[in-house]
Order: C-alpha cells, then structure tokens, then sequence
C-alpha cells in the first residue's frame, strides 16, 4: 500500500510540473528533469525522471462577415475585434467576407476541416446554423450573435447578446428634445426582433421624459439593410410629412437616408449607428450608438482558452456600447441635457425595457 502512495505521489508531482509549466510550447518539446520520492523494494529513495510538458493547444479563430470588412460599419467593427484579438492574445485569425445565409454552413465546415476550434458568426442571420453546427462538432467552439439566449444550446456555443435596444434609448431621447417639428422617425433594415426593441426603446424614452403628446413617432422599415435607393424614398417621405429627425439602423442603406437630409430644403437632423458616420452629413449629424466588438471578443476567447466553452455574452455600456458625444448641430444646453442621460444609462440607473413586440406600419 506504501509503495502505491509514493509511485502516486511521483505522478503527481511530475504531472504538477508539467502543468506549472504551460508556457507556449517550443518548436521541440524541451525534456525536463523532476527529482520525485519512490519506494523501491521497500526502501524510501529518491530519483530524478524525465518527464516532458504537454503541449498548449493551439487557437485557431475563424469569422464569418456578411458585408465586406471596408463598410465603415458592421463588418468593420468584425475585422477590428479580430485583429485586435490577434495582436492581443496571439491567435490565428481568418475571415470570410459576404457570406450569404444559405453558404454559411459550408463555410463553416470548410474552417472545421481547416483545423480552426473556434469560429464567429457575425450577424444575427446566422444564428440558427450556428446552434445546429455546434451540436454537430462538440470538440469545436462557437460563438454566435443574437438577440437574447437561445433555446437547448450546446456547452460548445458562445451567444452575444447584441442589446441594441439600449443605445436606442439614448438615440430616442436625443430625437425627441432636438425636432423643432414635434416629429421624428425611425428607419431600418428588416423587421426583425432588435429593431422592434429599437423603436420600444425609443418610444420608451419619450415617455420617461413627458413627452409623449409633443412628439409624434413615426416608423419604416427599407426591407434591406443596404438598400441605398429604398432607404432614399422612404427617409424622402418621412421628410416631405415633417419629420425633422430620423434615426437610421441600417448598413449600407445609410448611404440613402444621409444624401435624403443633405438634399431636403428643409433642416432635417440625422442619427446613425455603430461607427462614426459625421463625415457624411456633417450639416445634419446629431450623433450615433456606437459598438465594439473589442472587448467582448477577448473575454470570450480568454474564457474558451481557460476552458469555459459555453454561455451567453451581453453587450452592454462596459464592454461594447457607446453614445457618441457631444451632439452636433444643437444647442450646447442640448448636450448638457443629455450627457447626465447617457450616465445613467451607462450606470444602470435607467433600465430600458427589451420589448421585442412586433409593430405593425
């Protein structure tokens, strides 16, 4: 029974320093010498073995885009969070750019045949593939994006919860204190879950701040986020009705909206999302909810190499969410207002309701 404990006693010590010593492999796995205490015979000696230490495994990340990465917008936002995840922790990183919803199970199978462990799917249109992929490569972790937690996932799959609602919040109390009309609109992409939750958000702050029978909300929806020509007519519509603010959540489709306030006669103000976008209107810019995909991609990938492969990620004003400050083209009282606003948003203090009831138009 002794000479059982001692034997154990050296394969723990030896396997004790093999783990203390998990520094990024050589080239050639170095041997190390271990002194460890054995009974031979039933004497009490001691011994030096060799011993060598295993591998680290090596994290190989692959991203999927559904624009291309030169968008100024979503997708760029992706190629920065991925560099930044190279330079940061040292991984391997590929990508692939506009890729439809119908290709997406191929290419992520082509990156599971290419020795990558984990693969991002950028894009809420995605979702779906990615909860079944990852049920099918245990061994592989993947990190999807959507709009809450979703039903029976793997212990292999990440979810970003995007909470786009909450910047829309600060989006909503900007509009509903700077239109001289009394009407603002709303304009994005496709009726999806956010975007129902954008407009309650909206709708949300002007009721918190008493404003609901001085500003009228209006709402459309391009059914194309990058739609240029579409989100032209639309936001062209809102304008020719009166709304002096509309609060674009589009892609490319921006491109439409920010050349409808430049052409208006009328002083039309604008909002964007997820980058800077005042250098496109800078005459009608208010302000943006900026995103950044920075912080939340290093944790999650941080948590994977410390063998948390699984869990649901919101975003949030500490890792992701930003209101760009100050407004442009309104009064500096404006922005006084405002900025204690934005605070208590980032500090919790305002909670905005994620209501993703659908609106009818």
């Amino acid at each position: 029974m002794r000479k059982s404990i001692f034997v154990l006693m050296a394969v723990v010590l030896i396997f004790s320093f093999v783990a203390a010593s998990c520094a990024p492999a050589p080239a050639e796995p170095e041997v190390v010498e271990v002194t460890v205490v054995v009974e031979k015979e039933g004497e009490t000696v001691v011994e030096v073995v060799t011993a060598v230490p295993e591998e680290k495994m090596e994290m190989k990340v692959a991203a999927i885009f559904p624009g291309v990465v030169t968008d100024t917008d979503y997708n760029t936002l992706a190629y920065i969070g991925m560099t930044s995840l190279k330079e940061s922790l040292g991984v391997e990183i590929a990508y692939s750019e506009s890729v439809p919803v119908p290709d997406v199970d191929r290419v992520m199978r082509e990156y599971v045949d290419g020795g990558y462990n984990i693969i991002w799917t950028h894009g809420s249109q995605f979702v779906s593939q990615t909860v079944e992929l990852a049920k099918a490569f245990p061994d592989v972790v993947f990190i999807a994006e959507g709009d809450g937690p979703v039903e029976d996932p793997s212990d292999n799959l990440w979810v970003i919860d995007r909470n786009f609602h909450l910047g829309f919040y600060a989006i909503g109390a900007v509009a509903a204190r700077a239109t001289e009309t009394g009407k603002i609109g709303y304009l994005g992409g496709l009726t999806l879950p956010f975007s129902y939750a954008e407009v309650h958000a909206i709708e949300q702050a002007i009721a918190d701040a008493g404003l609901e029978d001085e500003v009228e909300l209006s709402y459309a929806w391009a059914l194309d986020f990058n739609d240029p020509t579409k989100a032209r007519q639309l936001a062209d519509a809102m304008i020719a009705d009166g709304v002096d603010v509309i609060m674009g959540s589009m892609n490319l489709g921006m491109l439409g909206l920010f050349e409808a306030v430049k052409a208006s006669d009328q002083e039309v103000l604008v909002t964007g999302k997820y980058t800077d976008k005042s250098s496109f209107a800078p005459d009608n810019y208010l302000t943006s909810v900026l995103y950044d995909f920075t912080i939340p991609l290093e944790e999650i990938v941080t948590k994977i190499m410390a063998g948390e492969t699984g869990g649901l990620y919101p975003l949030g004003f500490d890792n992701a969410i930003s209101v760009q400050l100050p407004l442009g083209n309104v009064p500096e009282e404006l922005n006084a207002e405002i900025e204690p606003i934005v605070s208590d948003l980032e500090s919790g203090a305002i909670e905005v309701v994620k209501d993703i009831t659908p609106i009818e138009e």
